[in-house]
């Protein structure tokens, strides 16, 4: 259905008629001494009819003032409702896009892929699943940036990971100051409904604030943390005494994570390989399931254009034809 914002914009409808009939004429100029000739001057005068002549541009400049207030009135088309699931729930993903991310220990599809490429894949999945959350995005390495701020866009969200690129938050990693972004974001949502999950593949060495203190923090702030540590246990590699295993996940700090998820409530999980990973983020739906209450919304569409696109095309094919006179005196 057709819909007017702003239907009070029609009282200024005899606008035109009060100015002619109130408002003191322009003061005539005594002296000219150049006249340019009207198109109906030349042609009108001597073939047509002068009472037909006065009203045509009446009814073209009410016409084109009508189609003016049409578009001012903003009309929109009003789609079908649309119900849409709001769990009033604010989830915040925190991504570790450090030097480490770019070891390919992860199998994606049949070849090996590095960590990024498959957090890139299972999360992205994640958060198109998240219908009626809040979501936003973190990226961190040697700082931490936010990269969406909390919305109920999930695919702008996906869209973003899916851009974020190794090293472009630094090759360290400064877990604390994640934590410590995410706080600051959270910080205006309700409480108890609020969550973290940081992902990472090694230990904090860069940034300001300790991990520890962080995950103090938001204990203290009621933001529950889910930590995910990535990486294989084991790889071969090739060297020159030949191949050889050895703990890609070496540099991994788990017992800070675990106390990082500990303290706020959350849980810690181990993500070996890529079907590891699709569990945790399938225990993560448990833990935050989807439910809640749900809104009721019409899309809508705006149609101001139209209107005032036809008082354009009035106003150039009036001034084409010649109706309104285009006598003009200078002084």
């Amino acid at each position: 259905m057709i819909h007017l914002a702003w239907p009070w914009i029609f009282l200024l409808l005899p606008l035109p008629w009060l100015a002619y009939r109130f408002l003191p004429r322009a003061a005539q100029a005594r002296q000219a001494f150049l006249f340019a000739p009207s198109v109906v001057g030349a042609f009108g005068d001597s073939t047509g009819d002068k009472a037909r002549q006065r009203r045509w541009p009446l009814l073209f400049a009410a016409l084109v003032w009508l189609l003016l207030l049409c578009a001012a009135a903003r009309p929109q088309w009003l789609g079908e409702p649309v119900e849409l699931p709001e769990s009033g729930r604010s989830l915040m993903l925190a991504v570790d896009a450090s030097g480490s991310m770019e070891i390919p220990d992860l199998d994606l599809n049949g070849s090996e892929a590095n960590r990024l490429a498959v957090i890139k894949q299972v999360a992205g999945d994640f958060i198109r699943r998240r219908s009626g959350d809040r979501l936003g995005l973190i990226i961190f390495g040697s700082q931490a940036y936010l990269q969406a701020p909390l919305t109920f866009d999930r695919t702008t969200v996906a869209a973003l990971l899916n851009e974020a690129e190794i090293g472009i938050a630094g090759k360290e990693t400064a877990i604390g100051d994640a934590i410590g972004l995410a706080l600051k974001r959270l910080r205006e949502a309700p409480k108890g409904k609020t969550a973290l999950v940081l992902l990472t593949d090694g230990r904090s060495n860069a940034g300001q604030v300790p991990p520890r203190q962080a995950a103090d923090l938001a204990a203290r702030a009621g933001v529950k943390i889910y930590t995910i540590g990535v990486g294989a246990d084991r790889i071969r590699v090739n060297g020159l005494l030949g191949s050889r295993l050895v703990n890609p996940s070496a540099d991994l700090d788990e017992d800070t994570l675990k106390y990082i998820a500990t303290s706020t409530g959350g849980t810690y999980f181990r993500a070996r390989d890529v079907n590891g990973l699709v569990e945790i983020y399938r225990r993560l739906d448990e833990l935050e399931p989807l439910q809640g209450k749900s809104r009721v919304v019409r899309p809508v569409r705006a149609l101001f254009m139209r209107p005032l696109g036809a008082a354009f095309l009035l106003t150039l094919t009036r001034v084409g034809l010649g109706i309104l006179p285009l006598r003009r005196q200078w002084t």
